[in-house]
């Protein structure tokens, strides 16, 4: 059975929260939202994180096709300018990081990678698979990106490269909007975060941070709040524990300065057999 896009926003869109010009948050429920138009949006883009790729017991290559395929079609809807899949890409064994390149390679945008407890091997190795560092930034027309880095070699958490961090935080506090992008909470509201309390100040004091995702916390898919600034979560591309469904969060950039973000629940499709879009 096949069912339009209206309908597969319905069936699958967990809820929106939009951020304000001035950094206030309104969220909405999936029955009660309805997409700006899309000539409305500026920038948009998918983040999907824990893809866990060669975990043993799950069907860790099913699901990567079918996150590809969903991310995909994103593109051809409203479009997506780039995804960024948010860590703990392959699951420990260094063997699996080459096949789960070939699998995101499948984009159809531009991707981007941060490092994951999970991913368990040398930043050069990283960085020759990746072409990406564990920590780097990027631009996108009005918006800079930082990627940071959570954890060392051998999957123990670390906090962020802190100066580093604060040079990039001023390199870009001209930029309309920042957003960070690290595999790992800096805060201890779940039990897989680490306090990161220096890093946490960083943000709190820059203006122009709309923004920080995270992945990790399978379990988790909403927005916490803390002086004024939000981190978000993902739920989980696979693995072996998390929330019900698999899913990824989308990303707004409207021209007005505003930002939506909404978590995407496909798999509510792939239980009804309507996992073909019309």
């Amino acid at each position: 059975m096949s069912v339009s896009r209206r309908e597969f926003l319905k069936l699958t869109l967990k809820g929106a929260v939009l951020i304000g010009i001035t950094n206030s948050l309104q969220s909405f429920t999936g029955n009660g939202f309805t997409l700006p138009q899309k000539n409305k949006v500026q920038l948009r883009f998918a983040i999907a994180s824990d893809g866990h790729y060669g975990q043993t017991n799950t069907e860790y290559e099913k699901y990567h096709d079918e996150m590809v395929s969903w991310i995909n079609t994103e593109k051809k809807g409203r479009g997506v300018d780039f995804t960024m899949i948010n860590g703990d890409l392959f699951h420990n064994e260094i063997e699996f990081l080459p096949q789960v390149k070939n699998k995101w390679d499948q984009l159809t945008m531009p991707y981007y990678v941060s490092h994951g407890n999970h991913d368990e091997t040398e930043e050069a190795h990283w960085e020759q698979t990746w072409n990406m560092p564990w920590h780097y930034t990027f631009e996108k027309k009005e918006a800079a990106f930082l990627v940071l880095n959570s954890a060392d070699t051998k999957g123990n958490y670390v906090c962020p490269n802190l100066s580093w961090c604060n040079e990039q935080l001023i390199k870009y506090q001209h930029k309309k909007q920042l957003f960070v992008f690290m595999h790992i909470t800096p805060f201890n509201w779940t039990k897989g975060g680490l306090p990161c309390p220096d890093l946490v100040k960083l943000f709190d004091n820059q203006v122009n941070l709309k923004a920080v995702f995270h992945g990790h916390d399978h379990d988790m898919d909403a927005v916490k709040e803390n002086n004024g600034k939000y981190y978000f979560f993902d739920s989980h591309i696979a693995g072996n524990w998390g929330t019900e469904y698999r899913g990824y969060r989308i990303v707004e950039v409207l021209k007005n300065g505003e930002i939506l973000t909404y978590q995407m629940n496909p798999t509510t499709l792939l239980r009804q057999n309507e996992n073909t879009i019309t």
